[in-house]
């Protein structure tokens, strides 16, 4: 691992293969996985109809460049504004990049309103990425530290305080967005209410600000709906997306509607690999995988069984305090620290892991099965109820 930057802390574990909820190391053992690569198998390990997709892409044409008409990005493009709700897209190569065209569009749309210095608010515990405008937008002093001075035109407050919103809205006429998760992946699962982001959508109609939804970790059928929002009836203005739209290949996208969609014109962004042919090939591949194996349904059953599993097998535990999240996004928050966990459940053939200290983190795939449901509830529950 010499040849690597030491830039992750790895388990020692190397896998190289992989089928449904299940993938297999170079050893020969297998473990179920209920992280997903973090939300990115949504569909599981090879899926046909992603591994067909890649495939006769790859026969075909991997790249031009947006130079030119790309015909399975116009294609993925219209999937995804039909299962949104939205009006138009911009692709990129992951969430971070996403939420970049994200704080442009914010940025750009308060300039064209004579907002020379525009501000976003935005949440603790947030977190949009590493690149240099999405560490500022996350709300981590961890993962800030040592890259200083941050970028200006962001103000942080509480996750889940309509008044703290509105109080910097009065104090700032430099506002031009919200930004937020409606459901804190890497914060402890932290999940916003309906009151707070109906609120918060009420807000930003009253003073023509952009409400911006991070759903690169909630998107894609995660939660039980395609997108997140969508349980609440309403639509942001800008919404983000990655991880589970290429089913392991690299691609994010920016959806806008109605006053955030225009502000972006030719020469304000760009990608060179952004929405080429073959990323295209397998989000799109998995948008139609979703709708037709009816995915969003069975992710919310799946999720509702194995919370009430859950509950029932560790019903008598002083350590778990609460269940957080919707459909196939799940944490459980326990009384107490538990760094070891992840390494615990690896050598039990379980893949999960751990975020803010104490909250267990599952995101198994969204086809998961009843019985591979059962054996994540056996096995977190046994391992919860022998932590120190």
């Amino acid at each position: 691992m010499q040849a690597i930057m030491n830039t992750y802390g790895r388990l020692p574990v190397t896998f190289e293969s992989g089928q449904g909820s299940w993938v297999i190391d170079t050893q020969g053992r297998r473990y179920l996985d209920a992280l997903s690569g973090i939300a990115v198998c949504g569909l599981g390990h090879a899926h046909p109809a992603v591994t067909a997709a890649i495939r006769e892409q790859a026969d075909k044409l991997i790249h031009t460049s947006n130079l030119y008409g790309i015909s399975k990005q116009q294609a993925l493009a219209e999937a995804l504004v039909r299962v949104s709700g939205m009006e138009n897209v911009f692709f990129s190569n992951s969430g971070a990049e996403a939420n970049e065209a994200a704080i442009k569009i914010a940025r750009k749309y308060g300039h064209d309103r004579g907002i020379h210095e525009p501000v976003i608010i935005v949440m603790t515990k947030a977190f949009h990425g590493r690149t240099m405008a999405t560490l500022t937008a996350t709300g981590n002093t961890k993962v800030q530290e040592g890259f200083g001075p941050l970028l200006n035109g962001f103000i942080r407050v509480p996750y889940q305080d309509l008044d703290a919103i509105k109080a910097v809205v009065k104090a700032n006429p430099n506002v031009v967005a919200v930004m937020l998760e409606p459901v804190q992946g890497e914060g402890g699962l932290a999940t916003a209410s309906a009151d707070y982001l109906n609120g918060v959508r009420t807000l930003c109609d009253e003073h023509q600000l952009l409400m911006m939804l991070d759903e690169v970790q909630t998107g894609n059928g995660r939660t039980g709906t395609y997108f997140c929002y969508q349980h609440f009836g309403f639509r942001p203005d800008v919404v983000t997306t990655a991880k589970g739209l290429g089913n392991g290949v690299p691609i994010g996208a920016c959806l806008a509607q109605g006053k955030a969609a225009q502000v972006l014109q030719p020469g304000n962004h760009g990608s060179t690999y952004g929405g080429n042919p073959l990323a295209c090939a397998a989000a799109l591949a998995v948008v139609e995988t979703i709708e037709q194996e009816n995915l969003c349904d069975h992710a919310r059953t799946m999720g509702d069984y194995l919370r009430d599993g859950f509950r029932a097998r560790l019903n008598n535990s002083e350590r778990l305090l609460e269940i957080r999240g919707h459909g196939l996004m799940i944490g459980l928050v326990l009384n107490q620290d538990c760094p070891s966990l992840m390494a615990t459940a690896l050598e039990q053939g379980l893949l999960l892991n751990v975020t803010s200290g104490n909250v267990v983190r599952l995101l198994p795939p969204l086809n998961l099965s009843q019985s591979e449901a059962d054996q994540i509830i056996e096995t977190v529950s046994a391992l919860i109820e022998a932590l120190g």
